[in-house]
């Protein structure tokens, strides 16, 4: 498999710095952000490179000679908020890194579904978790009109330009599991729509990313290596859903989300955690992973998520590495590749 790391965690850093240290955890590529909830801070030239190829080659240089190449965008946001600045933005994020993307011979951009209000006056996302009650149906049906609308249009444009979108399965959005992918792809009749298969969130709700990755197929684009740890003592008292976030005051540092939007403080205790690779599923896990990703796709790229609080920004990069390239050792190896 082809194995990097999205860029976030090293935001603190410049670009060349970055691809520093992602070549020496012995890792090949780099998923860069380029808007969405957090700026394209490793592509200061974004705008310049739409429109010049000067610019897209200057940007292009700072790979060579590096052994690191880029390994798709990332624009992770809401583009279905109810909040109309905020939808336009993500939603405009998510067209403008499809056409980036095709200018840097990329054929991968990350996202997610996105999350409408209830209705056409609603003023916040709302999220269904368990349609019980007729109401929330209807709620449903709503947004998956407007679901249905966005990514049609998306899917055109992607198309048009030789992309493919890659939807990371994240909970507070309208498509979380493979359910909802099918569903999607039978809506807008999608060519050029898939998912990013990020474990981590598969975890947290009870699934099994190998059978998701099986279930899905060739809607598999793309993959993300983050490992959750289920604290089994806190989580049998709140369960995975439990909602004991803290808002934090302006005073503190806090990550924005879009307009007057931020990130909450996690749960203390949590039901559950992020974790580096290895700290919630084993080697063995992670090589049943990389497998099921290999039967889809051998060239596919799994990229490093870290957001283990627990380990500093290149300590969690270089568990997760070794863990890593352990497993696709070993599944090198059991294919008599080793």
């Amino acid at each position: 498999m082809r194995l990097g790391v999205y860029n976030a965690i090293l935001h603190d850093r410049t670009l060349p710095e970055a691809l520093e240290v992602i070549a020496s955890l012995g890792l090949t590529g780099i998923e860069l952000n380029a808007g969405g909830f957090l700026p394209a801070v490793h592509i200061p030239s974004l705008d310049d490179i739409l429109v010049s190829d000067a610019a897209r080659d200057d940007f292009l240089a700072q790979f060579e000679g590096t052994g690191v190449e880029i390994a798709g965008l990332n624009c992770n946001g809401n583009p279905l908020h109810a909040k109309a600045d905020i939808r336009a933005r993500h939603a405009e994020d998510v067209r403008r890194s499809i056409r980036l993307a095709a200018r840097l011979g990329q054929t991968r951009v990350v996202t997610m579904s996105g999350l409408p209000g209830s209705d056409e006056t609603a003023r916040f996302p709302n999220w269904i978790v368990n349609a019980w009650n007729s109401a929330h149906l209807d709620v449903l049906d709503y947004q998956w009109r407007v679901v249905g609308d966005f990514w049609r249009e998306i899917d055109r444009l992607a198309a048009d330009h030789g992309v493919k979108v890659a939807l990371e399965l994240h909970p507070q959005n309208v498509v979380f599991n493979t359910r909802d992918v099918h569903r999607l792809v039978e809506t807008t009749d999608a060519t050029h729509i898939g998912v990013e298969l990020d474990a981590s969130h598969l975890f947290w709700q009870q699934m099994d990313p190998v059978a998701v990755v099986r279930e899905l197929g060739e809607l598999v684009f793309h993959a993300a290596a983050k490992d959750v740890r289920i604290n089994r003592e806190t989580a049998q008292l709140y369960g995975v859903l439990d909602n004991g976030f803290r808002r934090l005051d302006p005073s503190e540092s806090r990550t924005s989300l879009g307009g007057d939007e931020w990130a909450n403080e996690w749960p203390k205790p949590a039901a559950w955690d992020f974790v580096a690779l290895g700290k919630g599923h084993d080697t063995a896990y992670w090589t049943e992973f990389l497998r099921a990703l290999h039967e889809v796709d051998p060239d596919m790229w799994v990229n490093i998520e870290h957001e283990d609080v627990e380990l500093g920004r290149v300590e969690g990069l270089e568990v997760a590495a070794a863990v890593l390239r352990d497993a696709d050792r070993a599944l090198q190896e059991s294919l008599g590749q080793g």
